[in-house]
């Protein structure tokens, strides 16, 4: 029996997860819920999204799994311990696997503004690296302008060259897309930063991470054949999230429309 993970994210930027995720292991089953009634996470204040991370775990936990992924920095960088606390199967997130990818002694950071606010990027780095220099850009458009589908558009070249700014100014050597949405604009990232900063995206690490539980494929004939086996969930628009799945992933899948909300609340 094939394991199960479940990932969740607010939206559509947990994708960029599940192909990492794919592109190393073939042999997983998945449940991914997108909390679509309520995306963005990242403008949120840090009590919301602690009761947010609290419904989607106590979900999570009645649907056999295995695993639990958090595809999301924002909950990653203020409600991690929400998620521990509720769930009985191991947790890996994305910034407890980013460390590891960097060599490099200055650092900027790209994010939503409540995870550049908690500084949880600057913690992790500067716990295993403590004479490196972190700094952390916060980028409140990215997310609505990336599930609106305004990837190439002149206001998100706009808004990556503002953000990018400040961080070349220090003369980082990386950057750490600090939300898995982010990945999606990889392509005009490289276009419209310097060739020598290198960017990193710490999903990579958590695909990695996951050779705990899953045997990663050892060849690509492996990855090619391997079977579409997840279930997509979210809260709200089920078939424009199909759609994007469809852009995004190359599937159309059927997609469940459920509930979170709950009168729990998390102290």
């Amino acid at each position: 029996m094939k394991l199960r993970l479940g990932i969740f994210d607010s939206g559509i930027g947990g994708f960029t997860v599940l192909k990492s995720i794919q592109e190393r292991h073939s042999s997983f089953r998945s449940i991914y819920l997108a909390d679509t009634q309520r995306v963005p996470f990242g403008t949120k204040q840090p009590s919301e999204i602690r009761q947010i991370a609290l419904e989607i775990s106590k979900w999570l936990c009645r649907q056999n799994i295995n695993a639990v992924v958090v595809a999301c920095n924002t909950t990653n960088s203020v409600a991690l311990d929400v998620v521990k606390n509720n769930v009985e199967v191991p947790v890996f997130d994305l910034i407890g696997s980013t460390s590891e990818l960097i060599h490099e002694s200055r650092i900027g950071i790209l994010a939503t503004p409540s995870t550049v606010a908690s500084k949880a990027y600057s913690k992790e780095i500067l716990s295993s690296k403590p004479f490196s220099f972190v700094l952390e850009e916060g980028c409140p458009e990215f997310v609505p302008m990336i599930e609106r589908g305004q990837i190439n558009s002149s206001e998100v070249r706009g808004a990556i060259v503002n953000h990018l700014e400040p961080l070349i100014k220090e003369n980082v050597e990386a950057i750490v897309l600090g939300c898995s949405h982010f990945p999606l604009l990889k392509p005009i990232f490289k276009e419209l930063m310097p060739s020598n900063i290198r960017l990193i995206d710490p999903s990579l690490n958590l695909a990695k991470k996951l050779d705990t539980l899953i045997t990663p494929s050892v060849n690509e004939v492996d990855l090619a054949r391997k079977p579409i086996d997840i279930h997509f969930c979210v809260t709200s628009d089920p078939s424009q999230f199909s759609d994007k799945a469809s852009h995004w992933l190359g599937i159309r899948p059927e997609v469940e429309v459920i509930s979170l909300r709950s009168h729990s609340c998390v102290f």
